[in-house]
């Protein structure tokens, strides 16, 4: 059984389109498929918008579930979602990301593995409304870590042994981050394939959302010192920002200008939150 989990926090704008993306996926994509909806600390109609595709599902042999929790959290979601998930791969997926139709076929594809994985796709990111977000976004899809990397940002999907490296998710900020860096980058793959990942709208969205990066990373080596060895991160190098600068200028200037108001002020506090 392949499993999607979808934790889903006051997502009733997103999570049509979220399902109907999954509903979008070519005769490449698993048979036997599970998809667990989690709608934790919803005071919105999210649990009903996703169990009005229940019938959707069941048309195309494929099983979805909606849980609820009154616990607003994504750690938490995400083990109700563990819980509930039958044995096979698992793809954690955010409720405002849409898959391409060949996406969930070629990650099952790279799944298929008795050696520990680690996948994702490709990202794009829908025009945002906001003209600053549009600049940041055009620069942020070039970052060599976004770029080339497997950064797993909205995203993220292993096979049985690879999720057998951990019990439950912990209660941190950065639960991508804690998984990618569960595999060395030789178990990590990039399936050819995309999907759209929501970016938040204007100057001050962006940088919370930047601040909130900055300490899920430090949370991360704080308490999990073990998986740094793990990150490899792509490093950006002089001639990097050279090239980003001289080819889009303005989108550099507020990707720097996030990134230095991210460092100063009042820094947020470590709850999980949307940037939107």
């Amino acid at each position: 059984m392949f499993n999607i989990i979808v934790p889903a926090h006051n997502e009733q704008t997103y999570i049509g389109a979220t399902l109907s993306g999954l509903l979008a996926q070519d005769d490449q994509a698993p048979s036997a498929l599970r998809v667990l909806v989690v709608a934790n600390g919803c005071s919105d109609a999210t649990a009903s918008k996703a169990r009005s595709f229940t019938e959707r599902f069941a048309e195309r042999g494929w099983d979805l579930r909606v849980l609820e929790t009154p616990v607003g959290s994504k750690p938490v979601a995400l083990n109700l979602g563990d819980a509930e998930a039958a044995p096979g791969p698992r793809v954690y997926l955010d409720a405002d990301v849409v898959c391409a139709p060949s996406l969930l076929g070629k990650l099952a594809g790279i799944l298929d593995s008795p050696e520990p994985r680690y996948a994702s796709g490709i990202v794009t990111i829908p025009p945002p409304r906001s003209r600053i977000s549009r600049y940041y976004a055009r620069l942020l899809l070039k970052v060599p870590f976004m770029a080339i990397g497997v950064p797993g940002c909205g995203l993220y999907a292993m096979n049985p042994a690879g999720r057998a490296r951990w019990g439950a998710f912990p209660d941190i900020i950065a639960d991508d981050l804690f998984a990618r860096h569960n595999f060395a980058p030789d178990e990590r793959f990039r399936a050819e394939a995309e999907f759209s990942w929501v970016l938040a709208e204007g100057f001050s969205a962006l940088v919370r959302v930047r601040r909130r990066w900055d300490m899920g990373n430090r949370q991360l080596i704080e308490r999990f010192p073990d998986l740094a060895p793990n990150e490899a991160k792509v490093p950006v190098r002089p001639r990097d920002h050279l090239r980003l600068f001289l080819g889009q200028p303005v989108s550099y200037a507020v990707y720097t200008a996030v990134a230095l108001a991210s460092r100063l002020g009042k820094k947020d506090r470590g709850i999980w939150a949307r940037g939107r």
